[in-house]
């Protein structure tokens, strides 16, 4: 049986620290080394906090607790410039101490300056309808919600979901709100939206709901008719949950600088040094079946099992085979490389974000780089070049002029207007939100969205910045497969959503914004291998 769902939400105050407030003993702020993977790093061990490859929103969001859709106004350098921050705690300092640290030294090192502000965000609400279906409790036992026995688990394979069945016991209606985002089950309906109760009912009560399972993570088809969460509280317990708009604290950034002051006398400067294994071997590969894969194992020790070309192509960042000009003439030895690095030993196991048992994936990636430069004698640099990929063309263009207010950016989730056809369509997971910006910058997300696909660049000749939103499947849930490669698809055609729901970004594209993807030679960024040697040095 499931265990039980306990969720607890703490309360955020955005309050200004006071310049008398806590601060670091100790600090370090310098530009982020070039990295893989776009997202930040945090820990704190020993005295010794380290927030890496960092915007300032992330930094501003980290010393305000709050999401980044929270953080508001500023240049547009808030989400482009990424920087390091190393700096000295005493042990045992608690995280809103950091925070308040944090606070303080963004004020002192970028000059910093922010206010309080609301805006409408959206959330979802439990309401009463004209008849609520819902039984008094004897007031005994914890209040719990649990998944029904014997019920068969949410299928990973694709195959249909069977509805599920939660027995509640001694909830209040504030509790079912505070439940209901950790049901795992409920999650492609819930998605990251908190979850209010406005339904004015006192008391506690036991009660069931059936529904059909979404899982967002890993859509399925739900099995016979779906009986969907909306449904279940209408017509099950008489209560209604419904999308709404509340008011949202959020923090507005009034000033910044774009890069800090100098660290002060005394700091570790960014080290010179290039990230290197501490011990690496390799040898032929006779025995993989499958030659392309990586193992992060506790005690970071790294099992690589991969081609020259795959080697390379990893060490850049999993870079699409197309966009590597030269290297080796043939490719058909499989490499087996066992190395073994430093790594954080009080992380938790398994995936943390962009690490893996302790080891950071960027930097194993640029430990790579090294490896390959003194064992194969790899030199490569960067240039532009054509190349097959995706030109983003005009087909009957759908789109909203910008709103100035915004700063440029493209997020997941749903625009200012709080829709979010998510709700409605859980097999297209992906929705990604663009504001205030040009078609050759939304071209460029795109090419971060079709990770591993072919590079996309904008030739719809149009000027302008605006506001888009595209919502879509991700390849995992189309029967059919999506993001066509050059392999599948060359001529860039369509593909038909399916029957359960699935999208593929291309036929989103045309149907949500009259633009289109078709494949041809693209002129962009590529790693040209000038120089590689067949086989590595002796170990």
């Amino acid at each position: 049986m499931r265990a039980a769902l306990v969720i607890a939400f703490a309360s955020v105050v955005f309050a200004q620290s006071s310049e008398t407030g806590p601060k670091f003993t100790l600090a370090d702020i310098h530009p982020s080394a070039p990295n893989t993977i776009s997202e930040m790093r945090a820990r704190f061990s020993h005295g010794r906090y380290e927030l890496r490859n960092a915007t300032l929103v992330e930094l501003i969001r980290t010393a305000w607790n709050v999401e980044a859709d929270n953080v508001t106004g500023g240049p547009e350098f808030l989400d482009t410039r990424r920087f390091d921050v190393i700096a000295m705690a005493p042990a045992g300092t608690s995280s809103e101490a950091l925070h308040m640290m944090l606070r303080a030294l963004l004020r002192d090192r970028f000059r910093l300056t922010v206010h309080d502000g609301k805006k409408d965000g959206p959330a979802l609400a439990i309401m009463a309808g004209k008849k609520p279906e819902l039984q008094p409790t004897d007031g005994t036992g914890d209040a719990i919600c649990n998944l029904r026995p014997g019920q068969r688990p949410t299928p990973r394979d694709g195959s249909p979901a069977e509805p599920v069945v939660f027995d509640c016991h001694n909830m209040t209606m504030a509790a079912l709100a505070k439940a209901l985002p950790g049901i795992r089950e409920a999650s492609g309906y819930v998605l990251s939206y908190p979850v209010l109760d406005q339904t004015n009912l006192s008391g506690a009560w036991d009660f069931s709901l059936k529904f059909s399972p979404r899982n967002i993570y890993m859509p399925t088809p739900a099995a016979g008719e779906p009986v969907t969460l909306f449904d279940a509280f209408e017509k099950q317990l008489g209560l209604r949950l419904a999308a709404v708009k509340v008011p949202m604290p959020v923090i507005v950034v009034d000033g910044v600088n774009e890069r800090p002051t100098p660290n002060p006398p005394g700091t570790a400067e960014q080290a010179s040094l290039r990230p290197e294994f501490e011990v690496a071997e390799i040898k032929p590969d006779r025995e993989s079946a499958e030659c392309s894969n990586i193992a992060i194992r506790r005690g970071a020790e790294i099992d690589i099992h991969m081609t020259l070309k795959g080697l390379i192509a990893e060490a850049w960042g999993d870079m699409n085979r197309h966009r590597i000009v030269g290297g080796p003439k043939s490719d058909g030895q499989c490499w087996a490389i066992a190395a073994k690095t430093s790594a954080d030993r009080e992380a938790a196991p398994g995936w943390v974000g962009p690490v893996w048992n302790g080891v950071d994936i960027d930097t194993m990636r640029l430990m790579l780089r090294s490896f390959l430069v003194d064992r194969f004698g790899l030199a490569a640099h960067d240039d532009e070049s054509d190349v097959l990929g995706y030109a983003l063309v005009a087909a009957k263009p759908k789109l909203n002029k910008a709103d100035p207010a915004n700063r440029p950016g493209c997020k997941e989730g749903p625009g200012a207007d709080g829709k979010d056809p998510r709700i409605a369509n859980p097999m297209a997971s992906r929705l990604i939100t663009c504001r205030d910006v040009t078609l050759k910058q939304f071209a460029a997300e795109l090419s971060d969205v079709m990770y591993g696909a072919l590079p996309v660049v904008d030739a719809t000749g149009i000027t302008g910045r605006y506001d888009m939103t595209i919502s879509f499947s991700p390849p995992n849930v189309l029967q059919s497969g999506a993001a066509p490669d050059a392999a599948t698809n060359v001529a860039g055609n369509v593909t038909a959503s399916e029957p359960n729901g699935a999208i593929s970004i291309f036929e989103a594209l045309t149907k949500q914004l009259g633009l289109k993807l078709q494949s041809r030679n693209v002129k962009t960024e590529v790693l040209v291998i000038d120089r590689v040697n067949e086989t590595p040095t002796e170990n």
